[in-house]
């Protein structure tokens, strides 16, 4: 069990992302009883066996999209993005797609190479969990990231959190209705 920022506080997580192995196949992955999160590769390989539990979800690398799990994102409780580099933000297109386009309500956890000072925009985007690596941060060090993510209580840009940019949010004084 790892510890996660869900929702603006320090969690202990019971799902178990699942890995494969250099050389091993995806198909072949073992995987257990318990609420599991399985890389895309095994869900498509192995989806009628998987689709039939409620405690199994799905992550996406950085380089696959939502789009192969179109017919299967409602079903999920759970949809998880790594962050393989702190550099590659392709996660958060795959966010703001999940979130929007496709209309995933489930859990969406962002894992990985996940940094204090990404977890605002992390959030814009619409993960509600995340994952940093367990060796990254103390407990008051996430304590404090936590405090950071409402850094920016009104951005300017829309996102996921707030459709419209801030000047289609604010009323202005002297504006006509």
């Amino acid at each position: 069990m790892s510890k996660v920022i869900q929702n603006g506080r320090i969690v202990t997580s019971d799902w178990q992302i699942l890995t494969v192995a250099e050389g091993e196949e995806a198909e072949a992955l073992s995987v257990p009883a318990g609420r599991v999160i399985v890389p895309l590769a095994t869900w498509l390989a192995r989806r009628e066996e998987l689709a039939a539990r409620a405690d199994v979800g799905v992550w996406f690398a950085s380089s696959e999209g939502p789009e192969a799990l179109e017919a299967d994102i409602a079903r999920l409780p759970v949809i998880a993005v790594n962050f393989p580099k702190f550099v590659d933000g392709r996660g958060y297109s795959t966010a703001v797609l999940l979130r929007t386009r496709y209309g995933y309500t489930g859990q969406l956890i962002a894992f990985g190479e996940v940094l204090r000072d990404q977890f605002n925009y992390l959030a814009r985007c619409g993960f509600d969990t995340l994952q940093p690596r367990e060796d990254r941060y103390t407990d008051a060090q996430l304590d404090a990231a936590i405090a950071s993510i409402g850094d920016y209580s009104e951005p300017y840009q829309a996102s996921v959190l707030h459709p419209q940019p801030m000047f289609r949010r604010i009323a202005r004084a002297g504006a006509k209705a």
